[in-house]
């Protein structure tokens, strides 16, 4: 049975090619049209393949390697062996990034399922629906009426975008996605099974039985935005869903109604945001953390991993824990804990042999 790569590069690569883009430079006395063909980590990379350098616990691999390029820091560059080609980087796990991308461009974003053609016979779009040049829609798709979409846009097989939608310039719609009552901005993708715009959970609470309350706002998701595969965006309720600019929202993330998340933040997987919650800019929500509704959350906060969020917090705040509390008085009280854990197993080893 034949084992293929998924992604071939798009062609060789020199190491002058690679430092040109990166910003790197090369080390005295490498080899300048030394050829890349792909990458590989460190410790098991072999000739044609890039590899990098940025956390010392591989240092000891730096000697053995079989890499026929390197990107490090400068420091670690002053230990390698002559023989191995060195690009020196302040930043190499960034530089790497940069390689990395320009190696395997189509990694970068969901490609196309079928052969690349403008519209498929076999997807359905309303008459009054719009498409600029060099869109791609693929066979299963729905497009509802009204709907715009941008240049150079590619909506993948099976996605549902429902009435009025305006998808920007250059996004990735990947397959089996469902959009609605959104307004979405230039270069953004969007993951398989993702769902934006559908209700947000709004209910009046009765002994007697609940009473549905209309969502009647929309999602705005801004340029460049990255959203993962099975995570769910609601749309306002009387007001928009905001999410913006640059944001990277991973998989499995609910993102509830009347949500505004800032610039440039990264929310982990499994993430809970709950309704009318205001994220600032390059906020950081680590994995399975939760947040209730209707708080603030000041410009680069850090929200620990599995952490329960109650409160507002200030600018630059971190928190752990559950209910959270200060990150670092929460490491010191964990340690604590397992201090006081081991003293107890060893107080009870020893009355068992007494």
């Amino acid at each position: 049975m034949s084992n293929p790569g998924f992604f071939a590069p798009l062609s060789p690569l020199s190491a002058s090619d690679i430092a040109d883009h990166t910003g790197a430079f090369l080390k005295v006395g490498s080899g300048s049209d030394t050829q890349i063909h792909t990458t590989a980590p460190i410790e098991s990379a072999q000739k044609g393949a890039l590899t990098f350098l940025d956390n010392s616990k591989y240092l000891e691999y730096l000697a053995t390697t079989s890499a026929s390029l390197v990107i490090c820091s400068k420091q670690h560059a002053a230990l390698a062996p002559d023989h191995l080609s060195i690009l020196v980087h302040p930043e190499p796990y960034l530089a790497y990034a940069k390689a990395l991308n320009l190696l395997f461009p189509t990694a970068m974003r969901p490609q196309p399922v079928t052969e690349e053609v403008a519209v498929s016979s076999e997807a359905h779009l309303a008459k009054s629906a719009v498409c600029e040049e060099n869109v791609i829609i693929e066979p299963g798709c729905v497009i509802g009426r009204n709907v715009s979409i941008g240049e150079g846009s590619h909506i993948l097989a099976g996605s549902v975008i429902g009435p009025n939608v305006q998808i920007g310039r250059n996004c990735t719609i990947a397959p089996r996605v469902v959009v609605s009552h959104t307004l979405m901005g230039d270069n953004v993708i969007v993951h398989s099974g993702a769902s934006i715009g559908q209700d947000g959970f709004g209910f009046v609470m009765k002994r007697d039985g609940h009473t549905k309350i209309a969502q009647v706002g929309r999602v705005i998701i801004q340029d460049s935005v990255e959203i993962g595969a099975n995570t769910t965006i609601d749309r306002g309720a009387n007001r928009d869903t905001i999410i913006g600019e640059g944001s990277k929202i991973d998989n499995l993330v609910q993102i509830a109604h009347n949500v505004v998340l800032g610039r440039h933040c990264i929310i982990v997987g499994l993430v809970g945001i709950s309704g009318s919650t205001t994220l600032g800019d390059f906020v950081v929500v680590a994995g399975q953390a939760g947040i209730i509704g209707h708080l603030t959350i000041g410009h680069g906060a850090q929200i620990g991993g599995g952490s329960g969020v109650h409160r507002d917090l200030d600018p630059g705040e971190k928190v752990m824990g559950y209910p959270s509390i200060p990150a670092d008085f929460w490491m010191r009280q964990a340690a604590k804990s397992v201090k006081d854990a081991k003293k107890w197993q060893s107080t009870r080893k020893r009355g068992k042999h007494e």
